[in-house]
């Protein structure tokens, strides 16, 4: 799964002042990524707000990006939840023929267990032959997945080809990487340690940052996966501070601010989540003066 190596970006939704999707933002945003050497484009993930977005919507997203990509990279679709049974309703009855793969979130809310979230994601592996990415982000679902579940899926489905893992725990993923099969893919969704992950012998990243500083990033994971620790570590602490900028008030809030500066998109959100402060604005614009 060479698709999925490197640099994977999650888009954000841009939105209008009237929080309408702005379409004509999120042509100029997939083409930035295009142009500055990100490996590949993660659609409908957290960051692209996926929970506020009606059902037209998502689909117009989808075509949007499908169409302003015209197969240049690989595309990777969010297709989670915390009701299986909807999950894999959503999965058989969407297109996925432009989609290299699903990124698949541990389900959130309910809190299952180890097994619970074992079974979620075989139910899931079983009901469609594209390849999946498992999500382990416990500060969004308030539950871990331990490396040994990853390492079972990693073994018992084929199509269960890769895990984003951001617990934000050097050793959980270190673990992983020691104990899965050596073509199963451990990406990182943590952009402070994608770097160590990478070079402790990860695939790359799922980047949030990477969408605002794509030459930068992926340049960096580039340096990580050759092996050129000193170069790459340049690159980490040259870009380290504004990945604390734009988690410092949630996501997308934050880089939505930065793509704003940059001038790709407005930083519009829709509630329950809302603009960065001033003052986190001015610090995040100060940085990409400065770079």
């Amino acid at each position: 799964m060479q698709k999925f190596v490197g640099t994977g970006v999650a888009l954000v939704t841009p939105f209008k002042e009237d929080k309408s999707v702005d379409f004509d933002a999120l042509e100029r945003l997939v083409t930035y990524q295009i142009e500055n050497g990100v490996n590949y484009l993660v659609v409908l993930g957290t960051t692209g707000e996926p929970a506020t977005l009606t059902k037209e919507e998502k689909e117009a997203v989808k075509q949007k990006i499908i169409e302003v990509n015209n197969g240049k990279l690989p595309l990777v679709l969010g297709i989670g939840g915390n009701n299986t049974a909807a999950v894999i309703d959503e999965i058989q009855s969407t297109d996925l023929s432009h989609f290299d793969g699903i990124l698949s979130v541990s389900p959130y809310y309910n809190k299952p267990t180890q097994e619970g979230i074992y079974q979620h994601f075989k139910a899931i592996a079983e009901a469609t032959e594209k390849p999946i990415i498992v999500y382990n982000v416990p500060g969004r679902t308030s539950s871990n997945m331990s490396p040994e579940v990853v390492v079972r899926l990693a073994n018992d489905f084929d199509n269960i080809v890769a895990v984003k893992e951001a617990a934000g725990d050097m050793v959980q993923a270190m673990r992983i990487i020691q104990n899965a099969p050596e073509e199963f893919l451990v990406i990182s969704g943590d952009d402070m340690i994608a770097l160590p992950m990478t070079l402790a012998g990860g695939a790359g990243v799922i980047s949030v940052i990477g969408e605002g500083l794509p030459k930068e990033f992926s340049q960096m994971i580039q340096l990580g996966l050759e092996g050129k620790t000193k170069e790459a570590y340049e690159l980490h602490y040259k870009v380290a501070d504004s990945i604390d900028m734009i988690f410092a008030e949630g996501n997308p809030a934050g880089i939505k601010s930065l793509l704003l500066k940059k001038g790709i998109c407005l930083d519009e959100v829709r509630l329950p989540l809302v603009k960065a402060s001033e003052e986190l604005q001015t610090e995040i614009s100060d940085f990409v003066d400065k770079l």
